[in-house]
């Protein structure tokens, strides 16, 4: 599984980086996750508002920071 957090390297997108790896933990799932802030590369996602999470290529949220709680439920999907 590799989840990709898409932002500009702000505030918020850190602390959605903080709560994936956190919700990761939780559930035992071992992941790759990577920090995409090349503006370029989060525009193919067609993402306009970031932060962004991307589980295996698929946009599940933008916008805005989720908690672990929250990232869980697209972690079990």
């Amino acid at each position: 599984m590799v989840i990709k957090i898409l932002g500009s390297g702000c505030k918020n997108c850190t602390v959605l980086k903080e709560n994936t790896e956190m919700a990761l933990k939780e559930a035992g799932i071992e992941a790759e996750v990577l920090k995409v802030e090349d503006f370029k590369e989060i525009m193919t996602y067609g993402v306009l508002s970031t932060p962004a999470l991307v589980i295996d290529e698929k946009v599940v949220s933008y916008g805005k920071v989720l908690k672990p709680k929250d990232i869980l439920k697209f972690l079990n999907k």
